[in-house]
């Protein structure tokens, strides 16, 4: 059985709007979705971005005198799931993944056009039905985790909307796991084997696997938590015989595997970038492939080790600590192969390599406080304070976030024929970089000594530390800014990139930038080396 591409699917983008409407359009073209992904991802990014100063303006005095206590909970709620499933999520995945992936296995569009516009249109009315209920009576207050009994006992409306957003989100994560899986297996163009695949078809395979698997477990755990709060059920209500430390094993179950569905994309473009910037191969294409494959696996075997507080027996603790810590391994092989690729390189320094430069260094930190976090006593003396916040924004922010910027100014000239101004990509990396590390490594310290997350009010002597993050976090904020103005003077007045300005070789640099609507003009080239810099068909070029 095979899986072809319908001419009538093809002929019909070209029947659609032209110029910038194709964009507020039922746009079956692949480059296009890509792009709605990233700009709606982006503006939700700088509405979650928006909650967290907030977050940090409270934090910097110990009372809580900007917000009252129950709008602290609901911006707290609203920052972690907008930043979570409307920013990382269906950027990292649904933007990159929809744009490259086609190119990468020499197609000309993905194996399921309608459906994955479907995906794409599930996200605006779910993360504005998101938004929309912070200003319902009653606002989501629980966290993003939603633990009962707390989300049972709060507020039914907000709770609700919130329910069945994430349910909507998680809709179109499943659509696009299930369109990425059939596209790399089935529409490779003739010829193209799969150990012969970019990196990141790898990784976007692994992701799409993880999600196929894990998120309809949270949307069967979520819609019975809606069960018991409008009928009065009692799956996880303790009141009526339900068992909360059930729905976290269901919840982690999904969420502990959402955290490689954020990160491996990433290791994905990584692995695009630094080649590229460094006139190198990719070190070690093998073993990057089996990592990504091992922490699939690994990565539905860990979940329990955020639940290490919740009376667990001691035969599931060790369990869960040996496999967490076994987890660092292929995690440390890609390390190791970014450093190995790098070394020796003719290396630009340009805001795409400074990005996943900064990605590299801020991951590892993050890797190495996770690998703490999985020993049972040091995580039963940290959990619940903002050591665990620290770590986990090392990965996400420092590691994804760091990657989906420096992927934007790597496939820039790719997507709109301009080139970035490189001045101000590099002060965009300077303070983002300067601003993360300012605001969450402090945070390891505060946790250290006791002070608990997702509380608006805490003990005086912690104030100084978080002045310190809330600084941070002013920095970040303000990093924003020549971004959006490079964006801007680039696309208005932008120096015109050609058709490959890096001279790489994966395929989506072997078309004209930006690409027509088919890709290509005539068949789509094989490529069997996509990282063979400083090989004699390099230099024959």
């Amino acid at each position: 059985m095979t899986i072809s591409i319908d001419p009538q699917k093809t002929n019909n983008k070209s029947l659609q709007p032209k110029g910038w409407l194709r964009y507020f359009s039922f746009s079956l073209d692949h480059k296009v979705i890509g792009i709605q992904y990233l700009v709606c991802g982006f503006l939700f990014y700088l509405i979650g971005g928006t909650l967290a100063s907030a977050i940090r303006i409270e934090l910097a005095s110990p009372m809580s005198d900007f917000m009252p206590r129950d709008v602290y909970n609901q911006v707290l709620t609203l920052h972690g799931t907008i930043m979570i499933f409307l920013w990382i999520v269906p950027v990292v995945n649904g933007a990159f993944g929809n744009y490259l992936i086609p190119f990468y296995v020499g197609a000309r569009d993905m194996a399921f056009p309608r459906l994955n516009a479907v995906a794409f249109w599930l996200i605006p009315p779910s993360g504005l039905m998101l938004v929309a209920s912070y200003f319902v009576e009653g606002a989501a207050q629980a966290g993003w985790t939603a633990y009962p009994p707390l989300s049972i006992t709060t507020p039914q409306s907000g709770q609700i909307i919130w329910i069945l957003s994430v349910l909507l989100l998680g809709g179109s994560s499943i659509f696009g796991g299930i369109n990425f899986i059939a596209t790399i297996i089935k529409l490779r163009r003739p010829g193209l084997k799969l150990m012969q695949l970019p990196m990141y078809c790898w990784a976007m395979l692994g992701t799409s696997l993880l999600v196929v698997l894990s998120t309809p477990v949270l949307a069967g755990t979520l819609i019975l938590l809606s069960f018991d709060i409008v009928a009065n059920t009692g799956f996880f209500n303790p009141v009526l015989g339900g068992n909360v430390v059930v729905y976290q094993h269901l919840f982690w179950f999904y969420s502990h595997p959402a955290v490689y569905i954020m990160v491996l994309p990433a290791f994905g473009l990584v692995s695009e970038i630094l080649p590229v910037h460094a006139r190198k191969p990719l070190f070690g294409y093998t073993t990057m492939v089996f990592s990504i494959m091992g922490i699939v696996v690994l990565g539905l075997v860990v979940w329990a080790h955020h639940m290490f507080t919740s009376g667990t027996p001691p035969w599931m603790r060790l369990f869960f600590t040996i496999a967490t810590a076994f987890i660092a391994v292929p995690t440390g092989i890609k390390f190791f192969n970014w450093v190995a690729t790098l070394w020796g390189g003719k290396i630009s320094i340009n805001s795409a390599m400074l990005f996943s430069c900064g990605f590299i260094i801020n991951f590892v930190f993050g890797g190495i406080t996770g690998v703490a976090l999985a020993q049972v006593p040091f995580d039963i003396h940290v959990h619940d304070t903002y050591f665990v916040v620290a770590h986990f924004h090392y990965i996400v922010y420092g590691g994804t976030v760091f990657i989906i910027f420096s992927s934007i100014y790597h496939w820039f000239p790719k997507v709109t024929g301009k080139l970035f101004n490189e001045k101000l990509g590099i002060s965009h990396f300077i303070i983002t970089f300067i601003g993360f590390n300012l605001c969450f490594a402090p945070q390891h310290w505060l946790g250290l000594n006791g002070m608990p997350r997702r509380v608006a009010e805490y003990d005086p002597q912690f104030q100084f530390v978080n002045q310190i993050s809330s600084l941070g976090a002013l920095l970040m904020a303000i990093s924003t800014i020549p971004f959006l103005i490079n964006v801007f003077l680039s696309l208005r007045n932008g120096k015109d990139a050609g058709d490959n300005p890096w001279n790489a070789l994966t395929p989506e640099w072997l078309t004209s930038s930006p690409p027509p609507v088919e890709n290509w003009e005539g068949e789509a080239p094989l490529v069997e080396e996509p990282y063979g810099y400083g090989k004699e068909i390099f230099e024959q070029k």
